[in-house]
């Protein structure tokens, strides 16, 4: 079991991935709620523009592990030290096998996945217990999907990563937390040229993102009317997931 954070005065959270959707939501609320809160990426503007009072703001590149490695040299300078950090990075492109695209598709799984690792390699000699690194995943990472050639395998492999970390650190008192939400109104998803079922602002998404925090469980997924049964649908077997899904995205 993760620990529960129910009282997020004075914690020290570090938002990789914050300038838009559910990471600046999340900046905003985590700081109303009385969090030191720092963030990152890649272009400052879009983070001063946030307009959090008091943030310490930490421009770099998720996917440079120099830069991540100047970015908490500046934290733990500024703070002496981190209570959480969260990483919400990503990037997508809707694609299929017709319009494979290798750059993109490297450049995708760089961000999803492969900045992922490169934080956690950065901040794993400061997590303590009672705190620990977050994770935003998505629930395409569960099963393959129509046009998620290149944003699902960089999910998947990020939803293994958390999940190794967890039986490592959560021994230790130190919590690893998979969020894997559903469709959410970013920059990202309004690429997408199909309705997306029960889909959620970024405001919404930061809420169930901390209420999954209060719990201390390691998956937070939302909405549940829509991720219960991508999590079903996960468990058919081919022979029966294949023909469904192909029937139910009109593929």
């Amino acid at each position: 079991m993760n620990p529960k954070i129910t009282d997020w005065s004075g914690k020290r959270a570090w938002l990789v991935g914050a300038s838009s959707g559910i990471g600046a939501a999340l900046a905003g609320e985590l700081a109303r709620r009385g969090a030191r809160v720092a963030l990152s990426a890649r272009s400052a503007d879009r983070l001063r523009a946030l307009g959090i009072d008091g943030a310490l703001l930490l421009p770099c590149d998720a996917t440079d592990s120099a830069s991540l490695a100047a970015a908490r040299a500046s934290l733990l300078a500024a703070w002496r030290g981190v209570d959480l950090v969260i990483y919400l990075a990503g990037d997508y492109v809707p694609m299929r096998a017709a319009d494979f695209d290798l750059v993109a598709a490297e450049r995708i799984v760089r961000v999803n996945f492969n900045g992922a690792m490169r934080l956690a390699a950065t901040v794993l000699p400061d997590l303590h217990a009672g705190g620990g690194i977050v994770f935003v995943a998505s629930v395409a990472g569960y099963r393959g999907l129509p046009k998620a050639l290149a944003y699902g395998p960089g999910k998947a492999a990020l939803i293994h990563f958390a999940e190794c970390l967890h039986l490592d650190l959560v021994p230790q008192g130190i919590g690893v937390w998979l969020v894997n939400p559903g469709f959410v109104a970013t920059q990202l998803t309004a690429r997408n040229d199909f309705a997306m079922p029960a889909l959620l602002t970024p405001e919404q998404a930061a809420l169930a993102t901390l209420e999954g925090l209060r719990t201390g469980r390691f998956e937070i997924h939302y909405p549940r009317r829509f991720t219960r049964v991508m999590k079903l649908l996960a468990l058919l077997p081919y022979g029966l997931y294949f023909p469904l899904v192909r029937r139910l995205t009109g593929s």
